[in-house]
This record gives C-alpha cells, sequence and structure tokens, in this order.
C-alpha cells in the first residue's frame, strides 16, 4: 500500500504529482527544484540551487523518520553539464560517507527554468 507524503518544510508540487509516496519500505522522492519554502524563491548559482534542491529533499526524507543516510540513490539534473563541479562541492556537504548511487545528466530545460533538480530514493 502507497502511502502519500506531504510536507510544508519543502515546496508544494507545482503539478499532479506528490512530494514523496511511501511504499513497502521505500521512499521515492520527486524532483525537487531550488525552491525556497518560505519564500518561494529560486537562487540564481548553481551552488545554492543546489543547496537549496538538497534541503527540500531532506526536509521531506526527515519528515518521515528516515536520515540522509538512508538515501541509497539519487538523480541529478543539470542544465549545463559545465556546472558538474560547482553541484558536487554542495553536495558532498549532505552525503558523508557510505555515499549512494548517483546519476548526473544535463537536460535541455528544468521547470521554472532553474538550473538544478534532484530526486532521491531511500530504503529505511
Amino acid at each position: 500500500m502507497k502511502e502519500i507524503i506531504i510536507t510544508d518544510r519543502a515546496p508544494g508540487a507545482i503539478g499532479p504529482y506528490s512530494q514523496a509516496v511511501r511504499c513497502n519500505g521505500m521512499l521515492f522522492l520527486s524532483g525537487q527544484l531550488p525552491i525556497n519554502p518560505e519564500t518561494g524563491v529560486i537562487p540564481e548559482s548553481v551552488s545554492e540551487q543546489t543547496r537549496q534542491s538538497l534541503m527540500n529533499a531532506k526536509a521531506i526524507v526527515e519528515s518521515t523518520g528516515a536520515t540522509m543516510n538512508d538515501v541509497v540513490k539519487t538523480t541529478v539534473f543539470l542544465n549545463d553539464m559545465n556546472d558538474f563541479s560547482y553541484m558536487n562541492e554542495v553536495y558532498k556537504e549532505f552525503f558523508v560517507e557510505n555515499y549512494p548511487a548517483r546519476s548526473a545528466v544535463e537536460v535541455a530545460r528544468l521547470p521554472k527554468d532553474a538550473l538544478v533538480e534532484i530526486e532521491m530514493i531511500v530504503i529505511y
């Protein structure tokens, strides 16, 4: 049975999808845009957008009682792969050991013209 996860500590869905879905000990997070949930503002730099996207994802993960240590897979969508190193510097602040598996892909465009979007899978 699936459970829809919603928290006001992360931006609400901007379409017909859930922030996350929990099912059979797994948590699937939708891609998190770098929208500040309090102000609705998207930061300008890739570094700050990465930080905000990860903070949003962390808020959703923690709202279920899980932690970032429970994340087993992330996918990072970048508007420009030349920004990979900036994203990676911030990313490593959120995952310090026993890193999750990760894919990073360049995409033509992201919602709200964001520079980064991050999705996760958590097992706990």
